[in-house]
């Protein structure tokens, strides 16, 4: 859901704490001394000339609006979580009044799904994986006299010897059951298969659902099963799975039984039985926190027993960049496995893992995930554990992926993204000209209004604005061949002092009067020269940080 309402939700370019210049924690008398204020300045009455009466209603209709929202405790929880959008939707009429802003999200959601139910028809989630298994042994484990006088010889010799292709899809039914179908495909040295299943799921209550499956292929044979899900208590749950495979050879029975209960808030524990060809139990403990995963796991069956143990770190950057580890031994060797993971665009993410083991040798295994698409590349290095094989698997990923980023994906990217924030210009371009032709209008509705606040503030030797822009910078050792893209807000921001004091809240300021975002999409700040009991003062603010003056940290020589 969470999905959802980030695509149907749009940002507002009007922003009413910022119109108002309070804070996202104003009280209700903060509130109304703001709304007080602009209704003084753009009140229509005070305007003689029609067009100026006619900016001024306009402007006066937004500030009333923007109190109305923030005033009512409902309408303002509302807002804070979803904007004007979320204000849109219908049957908020039927909503209780004192409702906490989890209470009404909780309400949101569900007028959301009453929509989304009437267009489950049109949608699926198609999956996919691809898997290509690559030998490459022939690199690090042979004798280079062997094949000395053999046509091509000198080549190490690379081929595929497997692959495999899945793909599904879901078809929604109804509100409560779902129709899912899969297929695949496999090869392995020169023989293959592949098979098809149809599962139907039917959500039975809040607390489970039920799933039945049915499978054919030359592979595995005509395949019948059925799954079912619950929640026993709001800690713990439980799955059980029972299937029947047909082959040439009778008939194969298997079942699976799961319970699973929360320890604590990050850590889950599991307890499953396997029955079948093989059999086995298996507990594991497993923590998920923000930064990092750890997974301890025991295995008691027939052939395989083992114990395993794997950490995850996850570092708290943009790329989302994460990197593991774990060792697995048992019965039949012990495995020692390594790598990381990275976000390399919006729905792209890539992982190398090197496996070293004991009888499994080196190998290497290269996932990339495209949106709901997997790519999967196993490449066997070596039977046996060579310091070389080692070496190259680890440091070849590695470099390769600091080449492609530097050389394709940062170029792709920021092509990418100037792309969009040209695409944002011209879709938005009618937008910003009304923005502007509104602060255009209300500098014109704070003249008479300044001219006071200046005089006044001149008899005390107070705050004066002499200049002031806002936009986005360019210094002459940087980018010069681009232009600054600044408006003169000089006006506006006079007009927000008040007893010799100036001070503008954390929101973007481009939604303050008078004012209206020049470059959107860019970087921006506000740049000020003031005068304070006769001495100079000039600063530079960020777009969305809180600025108060006058302060002595300010003050500048009047020869700078």
């Amino acid at each position: 859901m969470a999905a959802a309402l980030e695509n149907e939700l749009e940002v507002d370019n009007e922003d009413y704490y910022s119109l108002l210049n309070v804070r996202r924690e104003a009280t209700q008398e903060e509130l109304k001394s703001s709304y007080r204020r602009l209704c003084m300045l753009y009140h229509p009455d005070k305007h003689r000339d029609p067009e100026l009466k006619k900016q001024a209603e306009q402007l006066f209709t937004y500030v009333h609006q923007a109190y109305e929202v923030l005033s009512d405790p409902q309408s303002r929880a509302i807002y804070d979580i979803f904007g004007k959008k979320g204000l849109e939707v219908e049957g908020w009429e039927v909503v209780e009044k004192k409702r906490t802003p989890a209470e009404i999200r909780e309400e949101y959601e569900r007028l959301q799904r009453e929509r989304d139910e009437r267009r489950l028809q049109q949608r699926t989630n198609p999956k996919g994986t691809i898997s290509v298994g690559i030998d490459a042994s022939d690199l690090f484990d042979r004798y280079e006299e062997d094949f000395e006088d053999v046509p091509g010889g000198g080549f190490p010799h690379i081929e595929i010897n497997r692959m495999h292709i899945s793909q599904s899809i879901e078809a929604p039914l109804t509100t409560s059951d779902t129709a899912v179908l899969s297929g695949s495909l496999s090869t392995h040295n020169g023989n293959g298969g592949g098979n098809i299943n149809l599962c139907v799921r039917r959500v039975t209550s809040a607390r489970g659902w039920g799933e039945l499956e049915f499978g054919a292929g030359d592979i595995r044979g005509p395949l019948f099963g059925m799954k079912v899900f619950r929640n026993v208590t709001a800690r713990c749950f439980v799955t059980a799975q029972w299937g029947l495979q047909f082959s040439s050879r009778g008939v194969k029975p298997s079942a699976t039984t799961m319970m699973a209960r929360n320890l604590d808030q990050n850590t889950m524990g599991y307890l499953q039985w396997r029955w079948g060809s093989q059999s086995a139990m298996t507990t594991s403990i497993v923590r998920d926190t923000k930064t990092s995963h750890f997974t301890l796991a025991l295995q008691l069956g027939v052939p395989h027993s083992y114990l395993m143990m794997s950490y995850q770190y996850k570092f708290q950057d943009e790329d989302q960049t994460k990197v593991k580890g774990s060792i697995k031994t048992g019965f039949f060797g012990t495995l020692v496995e390594y790598g990381a993971e990275r976000k390399i665009s919006r729905h792209s993410v890539v992982a190398a893992t090197v496996s070293i083991g004991v009888p499994q040798g080196v190998s290497l295994k290269i996932r990339l995930n495209r949106a709901s698409q997997t790519y999967l590349f196993p490449i066997h290095l070596t039977d046996q554990i060579l310091p070389s094989a080692v070496f190259y698997a680890t440091v070849g990923p590695l470099a390769f992926y600091l080449a492609v980023q530097k050389l394709i994906i940062m170029p792709y990217v920021r092509a990418q993204k100037e792309q969009e924030l040209e695409k944002h210009k011209e879709v938005s371009a009618s937008d910003i000209a009304r923005r502007k032709q509104e602060a255009e209008a209300a500098v014109l509705l704070m003249q008479e209004s300044v001219k006071r606040i200046i005089d006044a503030e001149e008899s005390k030797m107070g705050l004066i604005i002499l200049n002031a822009w806002y936009g986005k910078f360019v210094s002459d050792n940087n980018q010069k061949r681009e232009s600054a893209k600044v408006i003169d807000v000089t006006v506006p921001l006079q007009c927000l002092v008040k007893d010799s004091k100036l001070i503008l809240t954390e929101a973007s300021k481009a939604g303050l009067p008078g004012f209206y975002d020049p470059c959107v999409g860019e970087e921006k700040s506000l740049k000020l020269l003031y005068q304070f009991r006769g001495g100079m003062h000039q600063v530079l603010s960020g777009d969305t940080e809180p600025l108060k003056i006058p302060k002595q940290s300010h003050r500048i020589d009047s020869e700078t």
